[in-house]
């Protein structure tokens, strides 16, 4: 397998969000373009989906969670057998599964670390149901060299953005390549410094949560709720005290920090108005984002382009925020102005780190993730 050649891969994703299974027919090029083909949401059965927040709950049993492990696997199969039915076999397939839990910290027992994640949908449900190989569980190879295995899609930010060059073409410009999907984390392509990313802070899921618990929607599409709303200043200056947004990277989060009791905590000094909550941790997405830049990123560098992509590049809202909060001369783009799909970019990102892991091709950036070294991430499964 030493000469490389193109590889047709379906890629799957489901994020923290858990609003779908993304699903993409990609074609992987030796120079680590990737093209999508076709790519589909593939909505999760009521009840996984429900057994899923269960999980991210920590409501659920041993033996809930090892069925929960071969059920989100077979509902994994049934998306890419959508795209085989249309497309045929592809070469392989590139799993990225669903995170439940995920422990970058060093904490030790008996002086063993327990830093550790876990991502659900059995790989040998996937090859058996689809007939495919399939590569998957990308994270934990990262963390066992010490990394926190988050964010992996920087790996394909730098393929595709570095040395990109301004519209007259006469010098290689540098981007916040910003994800918004449940957790917000950017990656810097920059001239100046090697690549490095975070994870900014909570992306969707508060937002989502309060839309459900008090307007009964599963998010606020386009960010209606929220521009009918008043941000509440002084409750978002607090929201903004939180501990995480002054640790400095390589940092990751997500719903273990994030949780429901975090949220309902948060809840009790919330303004009376819903649409006023909503508009509120709406801006605290934007302006916590924003805030790491200012932190994080301008003491070292220049950025000319922040690249939105994810859910909340559609949230009308948080683009409103986000022009309000960051510095004017640097323009606000999405994925789409780029030639990648805002909606299936990580699945994009995970059909090429299949392709590295299938070639042995190191696919992860220690500057991004805190890994001792590069190392090829991904598990084989026939």
């Amino acid at each position: 397998m030493n000469k490389k050649e193109s590889k047709k891969i379906i890629a799957l994703m489901s994020g923290t969000s858990c609003d779908s299974i993304d699903a993409g027919l990609c074609e992987v090029y030796p120079d680590f373009t990737v093209k999508l083909i076709q790519g589909i949401n593939y909505p999760y059965p009521e009840h996984i989906r429900a057994k899923v927040f269960t999980a991210f709950r920590g409501d659920i049993n041993i033996k809930e969670l090892c069925q929960l492990n071969f059920a989100v696997g077979k509902c994994f199969a049934d998306a890419a057998n959508i795209l085989i039915g249309e497309f045929g076999k592809p070469d392989f397939i590139s799993s990225h599964g669903q995170t439940v839990y995920h422990y970058p910290f060093d904490e030790k027992l008996d002086n063993i670390s327990l830093k550790s994640t876990l991502q659900i949908g059995e790989s040998s449900v996937i090859a058996k149901e689809t007939g495919c190989m399939v590569i998957s569980n990308f994270r934990e190879n990262d963390i066992a060299h010490g990394g926190h295995g988050a964010p992996l899609v920087c790996f394909a930010d730098e393929k595709w953005f570095r040395g990109k060059c301004n519209n007259l073409g006469d010098r290689p410009e540098n981007f916040a390549v910003q994800n918004i999907g449940g957790i917000s984390n950017v990656t810097i392509v920059s001239n100046d410094c090697d690549t490095f990313g975070f994870d900014n802070a909570c992306g969707n899921i508060m937002i989502d949560y309060c839309v459900q618990k008090f307007f009964g929607q599963k998010y606020d599409k386009d960010g209606e709720i929220a521009l009918n709303g008043n941000v509440c200043e002084s409750w978002l200056d607090c929201l903004l005290q939180d501990e995480y947004y002054f640790i400095e990277p390589p940092k990751t989060t997500g719903r273990e920090y994030f949780s429901t009791k975090y949220i309902e905590n948060i809840l009790k000094s919330a303004p009376p108005e819903p649409a006023d909550v909503i508009a509120t941790l709406t801006a605290l997405t934007a302006k916590a984002i924003a805030q790491s830049y200012e932190r994080f990123i301008y003491p070292s560098m220049h950025i000319d382009n922040v690249v939105l992509g994810g859910g909340g590049a559609y949230n009308k809202a948080i683009l409103k925020f986000l022009r309000g909060y960051l510095p004017k001369h640097i323009e606000l783009k999405t994925h789409e102005d780029y030639g990648i799909s805002n909606n299936f970019k990580e699945v994009m990102a995970f059909a090429l780190l299949g392709y590295c892991t299938y070639y042995g091709i190191p696919n992860n950036l220690p500057c991004c993730t805190g890994a001792d070294k590069r190392v090829v991430l991904g598990k084989i499964t026939n």
